[in-house]
């Protein structure tokens, strides 16, 4: 199964969509990937700034420039049908999770960043135990720590669900890749797994995930790398896109025919001869799950924590829509974890807080 992952790379413009459907769609992609932007959903306006050829702007306003009706995802959902592939999406909140639900899309994508935004995973489950055939689920692995995924899993269960490896760094070093996760969390997980790739080579990290026992591969596709999407400067071009496409199903035969001690044996060989034996190596890495080194800054700041949405007063009491569960990004301060959430209403703070500062235990 492979995914190409459009993300937001339209910028809006269903025009541009529609362009770069058609081109995953012939370099031989399964699943065409979106993205269902809510700023609100993913960051507070206080964030910090991203760095753009127009100069810097806010992150939050960038995200806002994102966002897109209802209709325009069901149109596309419609246009990526009629080229005979197969509609995925990722939300980022409970507004676009719902909203996503309606128009009935073929797999429902969390982002890494996601993992840990419970209150999602929960209505997702819930919506999930309604259905007579679950809804298909990806859940991707990137800046998370075993804890983290064996949470997520418990919420969501394993029925229709799918694991993918994940770094999450744009762009992620191969060499930092790890891929022997995807055999550790098969065994581990009983569920089918694969990788989430941010590196630039079009084949490396792809085939011998294949090689690892990888069953579904995540990567994104651009119409030039030079264009200002958010994800462009990490994404493969249509004629790369297809050539990983080529490099996997040459994989996928040797799995094939030689079965997959022997055939996965190949791969690793077949690629060895090309990337260097050394190299191969340390991309397969040691299987132990531990935080990448380009991500370990991460951990706390891409994925979710407690926030809170107003200055508040000491002797004040939670509200819904004082906290909420979002990224921190940029210069903000990492907040608890988005567990507390529901505890957290109702209580009353013992000391004054700024809009934007993460919720902590000691501020109750």
């Amino acid at each position: 199964m492979i995914i190409a992952e459009i993300g937001t790379s339209h910028e809006g413009s269903i025009e541009k969509a529609k362009k770069l459907v058609d081109a995953a769609s012939e370099s031989g992609t399964d699943y065409i990937k979106f993205q269902w932007v809510y700023a609100s959903e993913i960051l507070h306006p206080k964030t910090g700034f991203v760095d753009l050829p127009t100069g810097k702007i806010p992150l939050y306003d960038r995200f806002k420039e994102l966002e897109c009706p209802p209709s325009f995802y069901k149109e596309l959902l419609d246009y990526t049908h009629s080229k005979g592939k197969k509609f995925i999406c990722s939300p980022f909140g409970l507004k676009s999770l719902e909203e996503l639900l309606s128009i009935q899309p073929d797999a429902i994508k969390i982002a890494s960043p996601e993992l840990n935004h419970y209150k999602m995973l929960e209505a997702l489950r819930d919506y999930r135990a309604s259905q007579k055939e679950k809804i298909p689920v990806i859940l991707s692995s990137g800046v998370s720590k075993m804890q983290d995924i064996e949470k997520a899993l418990k919420i969501t269960g394993t029925e229709n669900v799918s694991l993918l490896h994940c770094i999450t760094s744009y762009p992620a070093p191969e060499e930092e890749y790890n891929l022997k996760l995807i055999t550790k969390y098969k065994k581990e997980f009983k569920i089918e797994c694969g990788v989430s790739d941010h590196s630039l080579d079009p084949v490396l990290v792809p085939a011998l995930s294949i090689a690892c026992g990888g069953t579904i591969i995540e990567k994104h596709i651009t119409l030039s790398r030079k264009t200002s999407g958010l994800d462009d400067p990490v994404a493969l071009e249509p004629e790369q896109f297809g050539f990983m496409c080529h490099a996997v199903n040459q994989s996928l035969a040797s799995i094939s025919h030689y079965g997959a001690d022997l055939g996965s044996k190949r791969i690793i060989e077949q690629i060895s001869e090309q990337y260097g034996e050394e190299r191969v190596k340390k991309v397969l890495g040691s299987g132990i799950k531990e935080l990448a080194p380009s991500e370990k800054e991460n951990y706390g700041r891409t994925n979710r924590s407690l926030h809170y949405m107003n200055d508040l007063k000491k002797g004040d009491v939670i509200k819904e829509g004082d906290i909420a569960i979002l990224r921190t990004e940029k210069i903000l301060t990492p907040g608890i974890s988005p567990e507390y959430y529901d505890t957290l209403i109702g209580k009353t703070l013992t000391c004054d807080v700024s809009s934007g500062s993460g919720v902590m235990l000691s501020h109750f």
